[in-house]
């Protein structure tokens, strides 16, 4: 496939507004060349509005989108030349893969001989070259949504767009073809920007993510950074299961801080600022220890035991009647007391 040829995508102030409504507000973006960013939130936080107002789907209520020092916000989406693949795959029902993939080619003119050499590469790429006669009927979702990636790759287009093009298959087909993706990205050397309401998808997929709330970004960074340093609590909330417990900050020195109430005194990480008052410790159940091993410790009466293979999953309850969760390689009962402990440096603190 051909060099894509661009150093940057930049959305500068991008927004878009359904009368009253702001679906999105002034999304500062820049992604590089062969970059993959995944735009991450729940239902309705605007990422398929942000992903829409890219291809050009959708017009922009504010702000300008640029292909190095070419803006493209004011064209149509033909001309934009972004690859699309969508949740419902779209193919033509009537027609066999091979001429599924070879439609757009088609509609851009391409010689005949150039056609068929680039979707026998693209059929290859997505390991489906033994089923190019098949019709879509025929094949199972995971082969279905192979053909709608071929068919965006083969046009060889600057970026690719996937609007939660894994949603509709089982668990096992979304493992499969994540890896399919990730592959595929590498291989090819793609731009590619993908929206995902799954936080596992968006930290085993992709280079960077930006995390919207009611069309606001709250954190752009790598999966490392914004899963082990949320900037605020509903990152913190949002990315992966953690315990949220409601405290009060008694002490204070530089960004570490104390926490009490209900039963419970620890150490944490200010994460925003905060110094005094109410707030919250966000801490990750894989993050206890089982034993009094450090200066934060916690007693504990455990109430659920779920076996997972090599650990356990417990729901217990705090002095004060609170439920926390923890994972443990430590036999554990219904009814029994223990004490689990955090490091200080996993106990984050944030506004409440």
């Amino acid at each position: 496939m051909s060099d894509k040829g661009f150093s940057e995508l930049r959305l500068e102030g991008v927004s878009r507004s359904f009368g009253s409504a702001n679906a999105l507000k002034g999304l500062d973006l820049t992604i590089s060349g062969q970059e993959f960013v995944a735009l991450l939130g729940p239902s309705g936080c605007g990422k398929s509005t942000a992903l829409n107002c890219l291809a050009g789907l959708m017009p922009l209520t504010g702000g300008s989108i640029w292909i190095d020092d070419k803006r493209i916000d004011g064209l149509p989406p033909e001309q934009r030349g972004f690859g699309m693949v969508f949740q419902n795959y779209a193919l033509f029902p009537h027609m066999s893969v091979r001429a599924n993939i070879a439609f757009g080619l088609k509609m851009h003119k391409v010689a005949k001989a150039d056609i068929t050499r680039r979707v026998d590469e693209a059929l290859r790429l997505v390991q489906l070259t033994d089923h190019a006669s098949k019709f879509p009927g025929q094949l199972s979702g995971g082969q279905q949504q192979r053909v709608a990636i071929a068919r965006a790759v083969v046009l060889e287009p600057p970026v690719v767009l996937m609007d939660e093009p894994l949603s509709n298959l089982d668990a096992k087909l979304r493992l499969e073809m994540r890896m399919e993706i990730r592959r595929l990205h590498q291989t090819l050397g793609l731009t590619t920007v993908y929206v995902t309401h799954d936080q596992e998808e968006a930290l085993s997929l992709a280079d960077r993510l930006v995390v919207l709330r009611d069309g606001e970004v709250q954190q752009i960074g790598t999966p490392e950074e914004v899963y082990a340093q949320p900037v605020n609590g509903y990152v913190a909330s949002f990315m992966g299961y953690r315990n949220m417990l409601a405290l009060e900050i008694t002490g204070a020195s530089g960004s570490g801080v104390v926490v009490e109430g209900n039963g419970v005194r620890l150490s944490g990480t200010s994460r925003d600022g905060l110094a005094s008052g109410q707030a919250v410790a966000a801490i990750r159940p894989e993050d206890f220890v089982v034993g009094d091993v450090t200066a934060n410790s916690i007693d504990v009466t455990v109430e659920i035991v779920e076996y997972h293979g090599r650990e356990l999953s417990v729901s217990a309850r705090l002095p004060g009647g609170e439920p926390v969760y923890f994972r443990t390689d430590k036999r554990l009962a219904p009814g029994d007391s223990a004490k689990i402990s955090v490091p200080a440096e996993r106990v984050l603190v944030f506004e409440p």
